[in-house]
């Protein structure tokens, strides 16, 4: 639901009223973030990532402030860090000293959905609900109620040598995915000569990039069908999709079909590529590199492709959003105070922090806006339009871990599978992945 920008005045009068705290019981009522409430000598503890902290703390403190003028209440805000935070929060919500507000990245989510750790929203309490980004969202539904509300996105896009577009006669980014097509084939050609050069970077294992191209067709990754989870990978539309992607990487890519793409952005900084498909951060991070990668505090040096390189939406395939979601802890003592303080932070004024910030705002309704306030953003921001989430399963996560699209897509491009066999494979598997009791 889009609303109005409303000053601090009108934000108390709308402010969460009383609910029940929410399960994932069927008959589970919602907390609400719809009527007033009154926190006076109430503190909330709020669980942010450290990247709220270093990158737009003043939104934090604007939000909470129009929260405490409103309600009275109290913010401490805990940065946490992303390589214990999980640990941490198990430990926490095992006891009775739980945080109000917590921060987790949109993967994370569905796990602590599962084992009703949050209490359920009603999204239509918050601003531009109705077009939140479906690469947040998905994250938070289950059995027909919602249990996170979406913060902020980053999306992937392509990533291209604006040095050998030029030399190969590329006047702009490519619109269509023909043109994608065609332009692969310009770099193919202009850089013949060079036997390490491949048009596109691809790593083999790249399921995030597969899948997006799966997807791109009406393909996907498995459905519940009644109280089983279905693999679709082996359906018409997901084979094209799957396709497609192998024949890029069999055409125009040189990279190993056994690696995943999390060094990419340094491969492609040796120069031996036209384009890669990555999050918009890594252009920056495949122009500048540590000195020296093990070192932390190493300072960082340019790379081959300093200054020649752009980024623009991969046309015609959706995109896999990062970002997080915020919940309502079921163990908050303070349910609807926690549900207001979501409510200042995710929206409209909130919003314009962050996208001054160079992040994305959490729905699709601000894309547009996003781009032409922040030109930086403004690929990203195009991509993230139509974006996906993984099946929104209970032991998804056993299906990451146990890398079945991983080996699927190895398997295919190194011929030890035909595209439909191993996608066939691939949907035996998650099927006993999912079912699995």
């Amino acid at each position: 639901m889009k609303r109005k920008l409303v000053a601090v005045a009108a934000l108390a009068a709308t402010l969460l009223g009383a609910a029940a705290c929410g399960s994932n019981d069927d008959d589970s009522p919602t907390t609400s973030a719809s009527g007033p409430v009154d926190g006076k000598g109430k503190t909330l503890k709020v669980w942010l990532m450290v990247d709220a902290q270093s990158a737009w703390k003043g939104v934090v403190d604007d939000a909470s402030k129009r929260f405490t003028d409103a309600t009275g209440a109290q913010v401490t805000v805990e940065y946490q860090q992303w390589a214990n935070h999980l640990t941490k929060l198990d430990a926490t919500l095992a006891g009775s000293d739980v945080p109000d507000v917590v921060e987790l990245g949109n993967t994370e989510f569905p796990k602590y959905v599962f084992s009703s750790a949050f209490a359920a929203i009603n999204p239509g309490d918050y601003e531009n609900s109705g077009t939140w980004l479906q690469g947040l969202k998905g994250a938070c539904d289950f059995e027909g109620k919602t249990y996170c509300v979406p913060y902020y996105a980053g999306a992937r896009v392509l990533i291209y040598r604006t040095d050998l577009f030029k030399s190969a006669g590329i006047a702009a980014a490519p619109k269509s995915y023909d043109e994608f097509l065609a332009d692969a084939d310009k770099l193919q050609a202009a850089k013949k000569s060079d036997s390490k050069f491949g048009a596109v970077y691809m790593p083999g294992q790249y399921w995030y990039s597969a899948m997006s191209w799966v997807k791109s067709t009406g393909g996907d990754i498995a459905k519940q069908d009644g109280d089983k989870w279905v693999g679709q990978l082996s359906q018409p539309a997901s084979v094209q999709g799957l396709q497609r992607w192998v024949d890029l990487a069999k055409k125009y890519s040189k990279a190993d079909p056994t690696k995943n793409e999390n060094d990419q952005a340094n491969i492609f900084a040796q120069g031996e590529a036209g384009m890669f498909y990555g999050n918009a951060w890594e252009l920056g991070a495949a122009e500048q590199i540590k000195k020296d990668p093990n070192d932390p505090n190493s300072p960082l040096v340019d790379t081959k492709v300093k200054g020649k390189l752009a980024a623009a939406p991969m046309p015609e395939v959706p995109s896999f959003l990062g970002g997080s979601n915020l919940g309502v802890t079921e163990k908050s003592q303070n349910k609807e105070l926690a549900a207001a303080w979501i409510k200042a932070f995710t929206d409209s004024t909130s919003m314009a922090g962050l996208i001054k910030a160079n992040a994305l705002p959490n729905a699709t309704a601000l894309l547009d806006k996003a781009a032409t306030d922040n030109p930086a953003i403004a690929p990203a921001a195009l991509a993230a339009k139509s974006s996906w989430f993984p099946p929104n399963a209970e032991k998804w996560a056993d299906v990451e871990k146990g890398n079945i699209l991983q080996t699927m897509l190895t398997d295919v491009l190194t011929g030890k599978k035909s595209v439909a066999d191993g996608a066939k494979w691939a949907d035996d598997q998650i099927n006993t992945t999912l079912n699995e009791s």
